[in-house]
Protein backbone atom coordinates (compact mmCIF):
# COMPACT_ATOMS: atom_id res chain seq x y z
CA UNK A 1 0.00 0.00 0.00
CA UNK A 2 1.34 3.29 -0.63
CA UNK A 3 2.79 5.61 1.87
CA UNK A 4 2.94 9.06 1.33
CA UNK A 5 4.70 11.94 2.87
CA UNK A 6 3.42 15.69 3.06
CA UNK A 7 5.01 18.96 3.59
CA UNK A 8 1.63 20.87 4.58
CA UNK A 9 1.31 24.59 5.21
CA UNK A 10 -1.50 25.30 7.36
CA UNK A 11 -3.74 28.54 6.64
CA UNK A 12 -3.55 31.23 8.57
CA UNK A 13 -6.74 31.30 10.29
CA UNK A 14 -6.52 28.49 11.92
CA UNK A 15 -5.61 28.45 15.52
CA UNK A 16 -2.67 26.91 15.37
CA UNK A 17 -0.93 28.31 12.22
CA UNK A 18 -1.26 31.68 13.31
CA UNK A 19 0.10 31.07 17.30
CA UNK A 20 2.86 29.24 15.70
CA UNK A 21 3.61 32.26 13.29
CA UNK A 22 3.55 34.36 16.20
CA UNK A 23 5.98 32.43 17.70
CA UNK A 24 8.10 30.95 14.92
CA UNK A 25 10.82 29.31 17.41
CA UNK A 26 7.98 27.49 19.62
CA UNK A 27 7.52 23.46 18.30
CA UNK A 28 3.89 22.09 18.53
CA UNK A 29 3.76 18.36 18.76
CA UNK A 30 -0.20 17.09 18.59
CA UNK A 31 0.14 13.66 20.20
CA UNK A 32 -3.16 12.96 20.32
CA UNK A 33 -6.39 14.02 18.27
CA UNK A 34 -9.93 13.08 17.89
CA UNK A 35 -12.91 14.06 16.74
CA UNK A 36 -15.78 15.50 19.39
CA UNK A 37 -18.81 16.19 17.90
CA UNK A 38 -18.53 19.35 15.90
CA UNK A 39 -15.43 20.01 17.38
CA UNK A 40 -11.91 18.43 17.75
CA UNK A 41 -9.59 17.55 21.04
CA UNK A 42 -6.28 17.24 21.11
CA UNK A 43 -3.39 16.70 23.03
CA UNK A 44 -0.16 18.96 22.74
CA UNK A 45 3.27 19.50 23.62
CA UNK A 46 4.33 22.56 23.63
CA UNK A 47 8.47 23.95 23.60
CA UNK A 48 9.41 27.21 23.45
CA UNK A 49 12.55 29.05 25.14
CA UNK A 50 9.87 31.15 27.30
CA UNK A 51 6.55 29.13 27.04
CA UNK A 52 4.26 31.52 29.06
CA UNK A 53 3.15 33.73 26.38
CA UNK A 54 2.61 30.86 24.05
CA UNK A 55 0.48 29.03 26.05
CA UNK A 56 -1.83 32.10 27.53
CA UNK A 57 -2.12 33.28 24.07
CA UNK A 58 -4.47 30.10 23.06
CA UNK A 59 -7.33 31.33 25.08
CA UNK A 60 -7.29 34.46 22.78
CA UNK A 61 -8.70 32.23 20.00
CA UNK A 62 -12.29 32.13 19.24
CA UNK A 63 -11.80 28.65 17.96
CA UNK A 64 -10.25 27.41 20.94
CA UNK A 65 -13.06 25.96 22.81
CA UNK A 66 -11.10 25.13 26.35
CA UNK A 67 -7.80 24.57 27.67
CA UNK A 68 -5.96 22.93 29.84
CA UNK A 69 -2.45 22.87 31.04
CA UNK A 70 -1.62 19.17 31.99
CA UNK A 71 2.27 20.15 32.37
CA UNK A 72 4.08 23.16 32.78
CA UNK A 73 7.93 23.54 32.83
CA UNK A 74 10.20 26.67 32.13
CA UNK A 75 10.37 25.60 28.27
CA UNK A 76 7.61 22.54 27.74
CA UNK A 77 3.87 22.47 28.51
CA UNK A 78 1.51 19.64 28.30
CA UNK A 79 -2.19 20.98 26.65
CA UNK A 80 -5.16 19.72 26.03
CA UNK A 81 -7.63 21.75 23.93
CA UNK A 82 -11.08 21.35 21.87
CA UNK A 83 -11.31 23.47 19.14
CA UNK A 84 -14.10 23.81 16.63
CA UNK A 85 -11.70 23.52 13.65
CA UNK A 86 -9.88 20.64 13.52
CA UNK A 87 -8.89 20.97 9.67
CA UNK A 88 -6.34 18.36 9.33
CA UNK A 89 -8.39 15.70 11.25
CA UNK A 90 -11.33 16.27 9.61
CA UNK A 91 -9.30 16.77 5.74
CA UNK A 92 -8.12 12.76 6.20
CA UNK A 93 -11.10 11.51 7.53
CA UNK A 94 -13.46 12.74 5.09
CA UNK A 95 -11.13 10.78 2.56
CA UNK A 96 -10.94 7.73 5.26
CA UNK A 97 -7.17 8.19 6.09
CA UNK A 98 -6.48 8.06 9.67
CA UNK A 99 -3.89 10.73 11.01
CA UNK A 100 -0.59 9.50 12.11
CA UNK A 101 0.72 10.45 15.13
CA UNK A 102 2.75 12.04 16.32
CA UNK A 103 2.62 15.52 14.14
CA UNK A 104 5.11 18.83 14.92
CA UNK A 105 4.24 22.17 13.52
CA UNK A 106 6.83 24.60 13.08
CA UNK A 107 6.24 28.26 11.81
CA UNK A 108 2.58 26.95 10.29
CA UNK A 109 4.36 23.77 8.35
CA UNK A 110 3.80 20.51 9.38
CA UNK A 111 4.82 17.43 7.77
CA UNK A 112 2.18 14.22 7.84
CA UNK A 113 3.12 10.76 6.80
CA UNK A 114 -0.48 8.77 5.78
CA UNK A 115 -0.35 5.16 4.36
CA UNK A 116 -3.65 4.62 2.47
CA UNK A 117 -4.89 3.17 -1.39
CA UNK A 118 -3.85 5.22 -4.55
CA UNK A 119 -7.26 6.48 -4.66
CA UNK A 120 -7.90 7.68 -1.41
CA UNK A 121 -4.44 9.86 -1.48
CA UNK A 122 -5.95 11.11 -4.94
CA UNK A 123 -8.85 12.12 -2.83
CA UNK A 124 -6.98 13.98 -0.10
CA UNK A 125 -5.17 15.98 -2.56
CA UNK A 126 -8.08 16.88 -3.61
CA UNK A 127 -10.05 17.82 -0.15
CA UNK A 128 -6.80 19.76 0.96
CA UNK A 129 -7.26 21.86 -2.44
CA UNK A 130 -10.63 22.31 -1.77
CA UNK A 131 -9.84 23.34 2.19
CA UNK A 132 -7.13 26.22 0.62
CA UNK A 133 -4.17 24.15 1.90
CA UNK A 134 -1.00 24.09 0.34
CA UNK A 135 1.07 21.27 0.20
CA UNK A 136 4.24 19.22 -1.47
CA UNK A 137 4.00 15.91 -2.16
CA UNK A 138 7.81 14.74 -0.64
CA UNK A 139 7.96 11.19 -1.41
CA UNK A 140 5.57 8.46 -2.03
CA UNK A 141 6.46 4.66 -2.32
CA UNK A 142 5.19 1.23 -2.10
CA UNK A 143 5.14 0.01 1.84
CA UNK A 144 5.51 -3.84 2.59
CA UNK A 145 3.70 -5.58 5.04
CA UNK A 146 6.15 -8.65 5.15
CA UNK A 147 3.52 -10.16 7.65
CA UNK A 148 0.75 -10.31 5.50
CA UNK A 149 3.31 -11.15 2.36
CA UNK A 150 4.82 -13.89 4.23
CA UNK A 151 3.57 -17.42 5.51
CA UNK A 152 4.05 -17.88 9.38
CA UNK A 153 7.14 -20.17 8.47
CA UNK A 154 8.73 -18.10 6.24
CA UNK A 155 8.05 -15.41 8.38
CA UNK A 156 9.60 -17.29 11.25
CA UNK A 157 12.78 -18.55 10.09
CA UNK A 158 13.54 -14.91 8.19
CA UNK A 159 13.22 -13.65 11.95
CA UNK A 160 15.60 -16.86 13.18
CA UNK A 161 17.96 -15.93 10.51
CA UNK A 162 18.46 -12.40 11.45
CA UNK A 163 18.68 -13.07 15.35
CA UNK A 164 20.99 -15.65 14.74
CA UNK A 165 23.46 -13.58 12.85
CA UNK A 166 22.86 -15.14 9.06
CA UNK A 167 22.43 -11.91 7.61
CA UNK A 168 25.49 -10.17 9.18
CA UNK A 169 28.51 -9.01 7.64
CA UNK A 170 30.74 -10.78 8.13
CA UNK A 171 28.17 -13.72 8.73
CA UNK A 172 28.00 -15.07 12.03
CA UNK A 173 25.67 -18.21 11.31
CA UNK A 174 25.89 -20.61 8.76
CA UNK A 175 23.57 -22.46 6.79
CA UNK A 176 23.84 -25.77 8.62
CA UNK A 177 23.74 -23.16 11.97
CA UNK A 178 20.72 -21.69 10.90
CA UNK A 179 18.97 -24.92 9.79
CA UNK A 180 19.97 -26.62 13.10
CA UNK A 181 18.36 -23.54 14.71
CA UNK A 182 15.24 -24.23 13.36
CA UNK A 183 15.00 -28.05 13.24
CA UNK A 184 15.10 -28.50 9.41
CA UNK A 185 17.18 -30.37 6.98
CA UNK A 186 19.89 -27.85 5.63
CA UNK A 187 18.04 -28.61 1.55
CA UNK A 188 15.06 -27.62 3.17
CA UNK A 189 16.31 -24.61 5.07
CA UNK A 190 17.93 -23.35 2.00
CA UNK A 191 14.38 -23.68 -0.43
CA UNK A 192 12.34 -21.97 2.45
CA UNK A 193 14.77 -18.79 2.62
CA UNK A 194 15.35 -18.84 -1.15
CA UNK A 195 11.73 -18.59 -1.37
CA UNK A 196 11.15 -16.01 1.55
CA UNK A 197 14.02 -13.81 0.12
CA UNK A 198 12.51 -13.71 -3.31
CA UNK A 199 8.95 -12.63 -2.26
CA UNK A 200 10.71 -9.66 0.16
CA UNK A 201 13.12 -8.63 -2.96
CA UNK A 202 10.95 -8.69 -5.32
CA UNK A 203 8.13 -6.88 -3.11
CA UNK A 204 10.82 -4.22 -2.45
CA UNK A 205 11.64 -3.49 -5.95
CA UNK A 206 8.11 -3.02 -7.05
CA UNK A 207 7.97 -0.21 -4.69
CA UNK A 208 9.93 2.11 -7.31
CA UNK A 209 7.22 1.08 -10.17
CA UNK A 210 4.20 2.20 -7.42
CA UNK A 211 6.30 5.38 -6.96
CA UNK A 212 4.64 8.68 -8.89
Amino acid sequence: MPRATLSITLPEQVWVSDLSGRYPDAEFTVLAAMPADETGVGLVEIRAADIEPVVTTIDEYDSVVSVTILEAQPERALVQFETTEPLLILTLSEVGIPLELPITIVDGEVTVEVTAPRENLSELGDQLAQFGIPFDLVSIHQSIDTESLLTDDQYALLETAVAEGYYDTPRTCTLTELAEAVGLAKSTTSEKLHRAEGKVMKAFLARDDAAV
